[in-house]
């Protein structure tokens, strides 16, 4: 009786579990989800419906153009252009700084070194809007200590270029990179030791020792850390749209579209613009803003998945 009874007890304590996790991530995936839905919903719906007391999620009459309309006010392909580019070069830049960073943490000793990680924390804590005046001011006035102002005869004004991502990605800076290094630092702390003391062995040094060595076993990080810095760079506004004004790319596109579609349709008087139509039109361009990443990640899910396996077990 006894062991039909912890039998029985822990049959009902499994189906449970199951339960409780069938909801939770029921309720996590309509969380995600219910956005999305939403605005492939919207965004096939014709004009006529957005005022049909009938129509919730099934539109009446089937319409592309929304998608026409976004497409040509957002200038998509030259945007999806540029947002490409300035997402992969700062990805590849980024992901090069951080490791070095990690690296150095992780194995090169020196005095000051916990300090300074205990700064590289503080950036993942701190939040960007406290340092935004001035990182901003001295993008603006850029002077490198006095060199732009021997060589130009004035200081640099970087605003509105692609010099404010390049320079924070080179020098380890850039959006979400107090992580980054973080996430490396870990993996090559886990790497044995004994691998570099043979390089160091056969007359390596710490450079060629990292590049032939470190790097290609840290591929698993690297993967992680690529494909983290490629989304969010390119779902980025803050930045974004801090750093450019006129540049065609994702976030300052998006954040101006209703505002550029009403002065088109009512020949430059915004004011008079229908707000739902508006609305309409901005959530097909969210759409296709995050259809390029959606299809990206179908190609790279599974390598994606392997790297942060690796990179859960290996730091």
């Amino acid at each position: 009786m006894t062991t039909s009874r912890l039998l029985s007890l822990e049959h009902w304590k499994s189906w449970l579990w199951s339960v409780i996790r069938f909801v939770l991530i029921t309720g996590l995936s309509f969380v995600i989800l219910f956005p999305i839905f939403q605005k492939i919903s919207t965004s096939i719906k014709a004009k006529g419906d957005l005022y049909s007391a009938v129509v919730v999620w099934i539109p009446q009459n089937f319409s592309i153009d929304n998608f026409k309309q976004a497409i040509r006010v957002m200038d998509y392909w030259a945007t999806l252009f540029n947002t490409f580019a300035l997402s992969a070069t700062t990805t590849l830049l980024t992901t090069a700084s951080c490791a070095l960073a990690g690296y150095g943490f992780a194995r090169l000793k020196f005095k000051g070194s916990n300090w300074l990680f205990a700064g590289v924390i503080l950036t993942i804590l701190v939040p960007p809007t406290t340092i935004l005046i001035p990182v901003y001011l001295n993008l603006k006035s850029f002077d490198l200590m006095g060199l732009m102002t021997l060589i130009a005869g004035k200081p640099v004004n970087l605003l509105n270029t692609y010099w404010p991502f390049i320079l924070t990605a080179i020098t380890a800076n850039s959006l979400k990179a107090g992580l980054y290094i973080f996430i490396f630092r870990q993996f090559f702390r886990g790497i044995p030791k004994e691998v570099e003391e043979a390089a160091y062995v056969d007359g390596a040094g710490i450079g060629r020792t990292f590049s032939r060595i470190m790097l290609p076993n840290a591929i698993p990080s690297m993967v992680t850390v690529m494909l983290f810095s490629f989304v969010w760079q390119w779902n980025d506004s803050f930045y974004t749209t801090t750093y450019l004004t006129s540049s065609k790319v994702m976030s300052t596109q998006l954040s101006s579209l209703p505002y550029n579609l009403a002065q088109q349709v009512t020949d430059g008087a915004a004011s008079q613009a229908d707000p739902f139509y508006l609305s309409m039109i901005q959530d097909t361009g969210i759409l296709l803003a995050i259809l390029p990443l959606i299809i990206i990640y179908l190609f790279v899910q599974r390598y994606f998945v392997e790297s942060v396996e690796r990179t859960g077990i290996v730091g």
